[in-house]
């Protein structure tokens, strides 16, 4: 509590009579104009106390909100109530440290996955790239629609065509090749829609989410239906979670010596597909503790849901619905991309908290705060 003005120069006028003499002051004026401007000095610091406070007040306000890009609302809520709980000591919910495992889908959950997936892009442009050395591909489907730019006619190859092309433009390189030529890719190109970089197309409100739990003692993953490898060279700058908590598709491998180099060459066979069943399996795998908190956007993504959900003690299963037509794209049920059907079903049925993009959410990209 700050005393009145007037209060604060009566107790300025006391002290100095104690402290000084008046019957020492030779000149009654200079101790009046003395006063005065002690008077005036202690005013202004009172002044600029209570703004002080005033805005570090204002800053604190700012900051005691963790998930600024959310909307208020049950979704929000739902999140931080649940981690209040268990990561109070004294709640019967309390869960350890060590236990506090966060997975998170990638393509359609922490970033952007239309008109397809980003990686299919990466693919897409590696055999146009490589085509000179393979004069074959002009008349080879499915790299002939792709040379021709006919992705109607490479819909038709289904996951057969997908997987062939990414087993020709994935493999025959090192671990520390690939790395590179994605970094590459990733430095130059655009998405269609949004003449952005593919990194630009994460979503704000889930870098938010993802720094949240990690603020309260959560380890966080990614497990993905991508591949690992594709992933590794730019998930740590991007979304903080470094390359070894990165679980997803992978090729096979083998270890050789190249031109007096041990080094980890691709293969193209495939080792492990990191999708549907798959990611309670990898998580299992690569992680060794079920989550207590689990992410994800499609049917692809339900199982891993599932394996959360059964854990003992409290847990929270969250999904992602598209529903922003014109900020992003709104697709769930009949959707040939990050289908969410079951999924969305489950999530009602079980009472699991379900993200309305379009109502939830302030802004979907981070370059959206620049333009506000």
């Amino acid at each position: 509590m700050f005393y009145g003005i007037k209060n604060v120069n009566h107790s300025i006028k006391m002290l100095l009579i104690r402290l000084l003499n008046k019957h020492d002051i030779i000149n009654q004026n200079i101790f009046s104009m003395f006063l005065r401007r002690i008077k005036f000095i202690f005013s202004l610091l009172i002044v600029f106390s209570i703004f002080s406070c005033s805005t570090n007040s204002t800053s604190e306000d700012k900051t005691l909100d963790p998930l600024p890009s959310w909307n208020k609302g049950s979704t929000k809520s739902a999140i931080i109530e649940f981690v209040n709980d268990v990561t109070n000591p004294q709640s019967v919910n309390f869960i350890e440290v060590a236990d506090r495992i966060a997975t998170f889908d990638n393509d359609g959950n922490l970033w952007s996955e239309q008109p397809f997936y980003f990686q299919l892009f990466f693919a897409i442009d590696m055999v146009k790239k490589m085509a000179p050395d393979h004069p074959e591909w002009k008349s080879q489907e499915p790299f002939k629609s792709l040379l021709e730019n006919d992705m109607q006619e490479f819909a038709k190859f289904g996951e057969h065509g997908i997987l062939e092309v990414v087993m020709a433009t994935h493999a025959g390189v090192t671990t520390e090749e690939f790395e590179i030529i994605v970094q590459d890719w990733l430095a130059t190109a655009k998405h269609p829609r949004f003449n952005k970089s593919f990194t630009d197309l994460v979503y704000q409100p889930m870098l938010e989410l993802l720094d949240y739990l990690r603020a309260n003692g959560f380890k966080t993953f990614i497990v993905s239906g991508g591949g690992i490898e594709f992933m590794r060279p730019w998930v740590e700058e991007v979304y903080g979670i470094p390359k070894d908590q990165v679980v997803g598709s992978s090729i096979k491998t083998r270890f050789v010596i190249e031109d007096g180099k041990p080094v980890i060459e691709r293969l193209p066979e495939i080792d492990f597909i990191d999708d549907k069943e798959g990611k309670p399996i990898g998580i299992n795998k690569f992680i060794g503790r079920k989550p207590v908190f689990a992410s994800g956007n499609s049917d692809g993504d339900l199982a891993m849901l599932q394996y959360t959900a059964s854990g003992e003690g409290r847990r929270f299963m969250l999904y992602l619905h598209h529903t922003d037509e014109v900020r992003e794209w709104a697709y769930d049920r009949d959707s040939h991309i990050g289908r969410l059907n079951k999924g969305l079903d489950e999530a009602a049925e079980k009472g699991w908290t379900v993200i309305d993009m379009k109502n939830d959410w302030k802004v979907i990209y981070p370059f959206e705060l620049n333009q506000k």
